[in-house]
């Protein structure tokens, strides 16, 4: 997997909202503007370095300019703040905009960031280049199940139990909800976020205000290219709310990922898949340029998905290239996936069209 690079740095700033509020936020990356959104738990500096969430900041730094904040009252933002409010949230997400220099930009609504981002895009259209959705909603009571309200309130009551005590186990509730597929690291490396990024007092409250906050009332006002992307075993937030999303935005595009991760990890093949839509969506007109050379490809792909990428490249189906090279056809599929990600390439035919080209070179 990818690592930071030793010479990556991430440029750590503040500013201040409406109310006096110091916002932390970090940039980091070159290409377009990409504002991401700010959500429940974060903590600019730990996150930097997280095994949850480093192949993220890796791959999209690759490909924009990445913006992105702690909420107020958790992680380097200000603490001891209880106005959690959606106008509080908003003021902070426009802070962060003018601070920054954004002219035009793209946001992305992660998790909590949902009815924030749709509010600044109904009420400044014009600042907004895309919308993406991942993992999001328009209000956490909006089209949900009477399951999910129950859980929301159980929620609330494992915060006050467990958020502070010295050991993980009720954290780990969250941990086990959020990444059912992760490494024990990980868990831990979640379990721990959680401590850090604020205290009980403003987990509670903060939790409690953003439950009440839905935006799901503006969402036929929204009129520019949107992307609504969703783990389909999403436990944190179910799936059927991004239905819901792209069901109310005029054009809207739903993508629902193979993953039961609200965090969709490293190792997965929904990953590829999740990096490439997202690069596509910002930069429609990216492409692998037909003066790549095999030469090139090999730099950006392992020796193994280059056998691969030939054998596809000739004609051969997943099943063929499996038997040929004493492999599963899941892992061919995975090769593959992983491939075409690192080429920037997309679509099945204009994927198997595009890469012949290349490798015609040889």
């Amino acid at each position: 997997m990818d690592t930071l690079r030793a010479d990556a740095v991430q440029d750590i700033r503040f500013a201040r909202s409406a109310d006096g509020v110091g916002i932390a936020y970090a940039v980091h990356g070159s290409g377009p503007p990409l504002l991401i959104d700010a959500c429940w738990l974060s903590h600019l500096q730990f996150d930097w370095e997280s095994p949850v969430w480093r192949h993220y900041l890796v791959e999209l730094g690759k490909i924009a300019t990445v913006i992105r904040y702690d909420e107020r009252g958790h992680g380097l933002s200000d603490r001891g703040v209880t106005d959690h409010s959606l106008e509080a949230r908003l003021a902070d997400l426009e802070a962060v905009v003018e601070d920054a220099g954004l002219d035009r930009f793209a946001l992305m609504a992660m998790a909590q960031g949902g009815p924030v981002a749709i509010e600044y895009a109904a009420r400044h259209p014009d600042r907004l280049t895309r919308l993406m959705f991942y993992g999001s909603y328009s209000g956490a009571q909006a089209a949900a199940t009477p399951e999910e309200l129950e859980m929301l309130a159980a929620f609330e009551a494992l915060i006050k139990v467990g958020w502070a005590r010295p050991t993980s186990e009720f954290r780990r509730v969250f941990s086990s909800m959020m990444i059912p597929g992760g490494t024990e690291e990980q868990m831990r490396w979640l379990d721990d976020l959680q401590a850090r990024a604020c205290d009980t007092e403003t987990a509670v409250i903060s939790r409690a205000q953003r439950q009440v906050t839905d935006s799901t009332w503006r969402l036929p006002e929204l009129d520019l290219p949107t992307l609504v992307i969703h783990s389909r075993g999403d436990q944190m937030n179910e799936f059927h709310h991004a239905r819901h999303l792209a069901a109310n935005i005029r054009g809207a595009r739903l993508v629902g990922l193979d993953s039961n991760n609200h965090v969709v990890l490293a190792d997965e093949p929904a990953w590829p898949m999740f990096l490439q839509e997202i690069a596509d969506f910002i930069e429609p007109d990216r492409r692998a340029t037909p003066e790549t050379t095999t030469d090139d490809i090999a730099g950006l792909v392992s020796p193994r998905e280059l056998d691969i990428l030939r054998l596809a490249a000739a004609g051969r189906d997943n099943d063929t290239i499996a038997a040929e090279l004493f492999l599963s056809v899941r892992t061919v599929e995975r090769h593959l996936q992983n491939a075409y990600a690192k080429l920037g390439l997309h679509g099945r035919t204009a994927r198997t069209a595009a890469v012949a080209r290349l490798l015609s070179h040889t």
